[in-house]
């Protein structure tokens, strides 16, 4: 059953942005009106998080409402050959014995189009009625192909999707690669932050990809808005995974984002837009999930999906767990689990995995500066970039959090 009376549903999602990273969010630099727009006239939770910071894991925990070592969806690629076509297929093949929120709207009499980023194989294996992305690995299939266009290249098929939508409710997965990499934005973007004081050429790439994306948020409104679709839509924002801006030629995993356990990976405000339906508010206090988009959507959701409908509700404590990229065995999870981690009110404990300790992050990155082989406590109100490890002074607070992860995926210590 549905939370509403068939309210046309439209999930935005960025790939590779930071949780600061926006007009909203008081940055210094990045402009983004549009996004902006839906925090002013939407429910805004500050304290959002995905569960894994990598993109893969966490768009599939958005689809099925699930955590990674329950959709077992946990790095990119199979290990092995990247063109391995039955390897690659076994993983779409475990993706697809999860329940999926597309799938479960369709019952309920939703169309459904997907565009962007996609890893599960055609995306019709995930419940689709339309794909943009053919995902077959004979044809460079992977993490999108031909839905990869949009927002780079048109907005034209999202266009054609809710204009032949008619009376029908619809669906709209719109996951553009934007701002990911490559960061080659539009020279009348660039110009903007490329003439500020103190941005370094790699940061205004990466600003301007930004504005970019936004600019295509503001396009999708401005349909909606345009067939008078808008009233009876809801607008769900969030980020796929975090990223930070490295200026001096070192690779991404050597920051504190991508892959890691750190805010700057797994942090993202989350928005709920509905007009009239939605009542505007900021919530810098409260956690929220990105799990919490599948329970968000259905009334009714399958009981395996531990979320919560965030129009109602907040976690008392968010988890999380992160992974290697390429992963040694897709059917267990712990075979490829770096860190596990939860956040409850301010504070935040991060608990390696040590059976996996000597498993590269990354094929060939042995060295990662950030990973630690001992716990780490941060409150991250008083701490948000994460600076100073407290845990030595706070035995009482690491054993109470280390329970808590411990009843919600006991991996053995």
């Amino acid at each position: 059953m549905l939370a509403a009376a068939l309210v046309n549903i439209v999930l935005i999602i960025s790939d590779d942005h930071g949780w600061t990273d926006y007009g909203f969010m008081n940055h210094p630099h990045v402009r983004t009106p549009n996004i902006d727009r839906l925090s002013r006239e939407g429910l805004t939770l500050t304290r959002g998080y995905v569960p894994t910071s990598l993109c893969r894991p966490s768009l599939a925990s958005i689809m099925t409402g699930l955590y990674p070592h329950q959709h077992r969806i946990t790095g990119n690629d199979p290990k092995g050959n990247p063109k391995d076509i039955a390897a690659r297929a076994e993983m779409v093949t475990i993706f697809q014995e999860s329940k999926s929120m597309v799938a479960l709207l369709g019952k309920q009499g939703y169309v459904s189009h997907q565009a962007g980023k996609w890893w599960e194989g055609e995306c019709k294996c995930g419940g689709f009625d339309e794909c943009e992305t053919h995902g077959d690995v004979a044809r460079g299939g992977r993490h999108g192909d031909e839905g990869l266009k949009i927002g780079r290249e048109t907005m034209q098929p999202v266009f054609d999707f809710i204009d032949r939508s008619g009376d029908k409710p619809f669906f709209l997965w719109y996951a553009p690669m934007m701002p990911h990499t490559p960061h080659n934005p539009p020279e009348r973007i660039l110009a903007k932050y490329s003439l500020k004081p103190g941005v370094a050429p790699p940061e205004a790439k990466y600003y301007a990809m930004i504005e970019w994306f936004d600019e295509t948020v503001g396009q999708l409104i401005q349909h909606l808005e345009k067939r008078g679709k808008a009233d009876n839509t809801m607008i769900i924002y969030l980020a796929d995974n975090g990223w930070v801006q490295l200026n001096d030629g070192r690779p991404f995993h050597q920051s504190r984002a991508k892959l890691s356990p750190y805010d700057a990976g797994l942090r993202t405000p989350i928005i709920l837009w509905q007009p009239g339906k939605i009542k505007p508010e900021r919530d810098d206090t409260g956690l929220a999930s990105s799990i919490d988009i599948a329970t968000t959507v259905l009334s009714k959701p399958p009981k395996e999906m531990p979320g919560v409908d965030l129009r109602k509700s907040r976690h008392k404590a968010v988890f999380g767990s992160t992974f290697i990229h390429t992963s040694e065995d897709v059917r267990r999870p712990e075979a490829n689990l770096k860190y596990r981690w939860v956040i409850s009110g301010t504070w935040k404990l991060l608990v390696p995995y040590a059976p996996n300790a000597a498993l590269p992050f990354w094929a060939g990155a042995n060295s990662i500066p950030w990973a630690k082989t001992e716990a780490e406590l941060f409150d991250v109100l008083k701490d948000p970039g994460e600076q100073s490890d407290v845990a030595k002074g706070n035995p009482d607070v690491v054993a109470r959090l280390r329970g808590e992860l411990d009843r919600w995926w006991n991996v053995g210590r």
